[in-house]
């Protein structure tokens, strides 16, 4: 395969300071690297801007990009704020809710966590630029069970495709909500 894993994914922030301060003591990030251009080096057009990469245990990163003198919003503002996230696997569901303890003894807001059809658990949170951030856990390490959910993926998506309505969800999933399976 080409791709072995991610590298980073990068966003917008509003104070790279701020951010960088937000993920080192919230989530325990590595700051990794930063640097800055006048001009954007693969466009070449003027924006003064910072770069700073924040590493995760495995050597991925996320990004960010502080550029005071652009035009455009830290995120996209028309879709609902739970499309765009970062999503971070942890080790456990014990780890899961201790980090929930420690972020809302922060002071930060956390919703979950929430079930996702056994596959994940996941809470969420916003960092200080309005970007929602998701810390999951997978719950799923039968690998018979994981196969069925990959050899379902298709017809999930076909379901999708023919009627844009979960309320057909039972045609799948045996049941008008949620995800439990026939057999």
């Amino acid at each position: 395969m080409l791709c072995k894993k991610l590298h980073h994914a990068a966003f917008r922030c509003k104070d790279a300071r701020e951010t960088v301060e937000f993920y080192t003591s919230v989530l325990g990030l590595k700051f990794a690297h930063a640097m800055g251009e006048d001009h954007v080096p693969s466009t070449g057009k003027y924006s003064p801007h910072v770069h700073i990469f924040l590493e995760m245990e495995d050597g991925s990163s996320i990004a960010f990009f502080e550029c005071p003198n652009d035009p455009g919003n830290m995120k996209d503002l028309e879709s609902p704020d739970w499309i765009q996230h970062f999503a971070f696997e942890v080790e456990s569901v014990d780890a899961l809710l201790r980090a929930k303890a420690e972020m809302e003894a922060k002071g930060v807001q956390v919703i979950g966590p929430t079930n996702h059809d056994d596959f994940i658990e996941s809470i969420y949170f916003f960092d200080p630029s309005g970007h929602r951030l998701e810390l999951t856990v997978r719950t799923e390490h039968d690998p018979k069970r994981i196969k069925q959910f990959e050899e379902e993926a298709p017809a999930v998506l076909q379901l999708w495709d023919q009627t844009h309505d979960w309320s057909q969800r039972e045609k799948l999933f045996g049941g008008k909500s949620g995800y439990s399976r026939r057999g």
